[in-house]
């Protein structure tokens, strides 16, 4: 199957397109499209891919659904658009980072600037029906974004996996925590971030593996 997806992941997936789950996923897809509102736009859904080639990746945050309303999901996890109001996991991000390398709230919530310098923004599921939280679990898209995940674990080494909340944790257990940085905490969701994620220093512990294997730090 011919996948519109930035060249480098285009190579190191080229098995997971021609499985039947994915042709069954791609089946669903295209039908959801057909019959109603899908977020983000068709063009957008490997976004997080084309920012952010094979080799490029030095730092992997999970995701679990796309924003489910009008304007906000572009492709990136945790991410909006220009000009879109932060949703509140993304405030509190944001004010971890104040908080960790004392610097101020940008005025954008895109994080394609991250995505450009080398942070896969990866969710587990990478399409949501409108106003429908979850509608797209469980299709097909957690099986392709695993695989996304076990090619980096086996072919990469150095890379931090930043991990928030239960759900992202599991999806992160194979990666050989002897070849790379695993980061943990609660979910910077309002329901949980006052359990831990305040106060984890996910974004200076980042950059300070990332200069001591010889890698730039994140502009975060």
């Amino acid at each position: 199957m011919d996948v519109k997806i930035e060249q480098s992941w285009k190579e190191q997936l080229a098995p997971e397109f021609e499985k039947d789950y994915f042709r069954l996923l791609i089946d669903f897809v295209r039908q959801e499209y057909r019959q109603g509102v899908v977020y983000p736009a068709g063009p957008a859904i490997f976004s997080a891919f084309e920012y952010c080639p094979f080799d490029k990746v030095k730092v992997v945050i999970l995701g679990q659904d796309p924003y489910h309303e009008p304007g906000q999901a572009h492709g990136l996890c945790f991410s909006v658009k220009e000009g879109v109001r932060f949703p509140p996991s993304l405030i509190n991000i944001f004010q971890e980072i104040k908080s960790d390398l004392q610097k101020p709230i940008p005025a954008t919530g895109d994080l394609t600037r991250w995505a450009r310098q080398g942070v896969l923004l990866l969710n587990a599921t990478l399409t949501v029906r409108a106003h429908q939280a979850g509608s797209h679990q469980n299709k097909g898209w957690e099986t392709f974004t695993d695989a996304v995940i076990h090619r980096l674990a086996e072919s990469r080494s150095h890379i931090v996996y930043i991990l928030w909340g239960s759900y992202a944790q599991k999806k992160g257990d194979f990666i050989d925590k002897n070849r790379n940085l695993i980061l943990t905490s609660p979910h910077p969701s309002p329901l949980s971030a006052h359990r831990g994620f305040f106060g984890n220093k996910h974004f200076s512990k980042a950059n300070d593996y990332l200069v001591a294997s010889g890698q730039s730090p994140v502009d975060w």
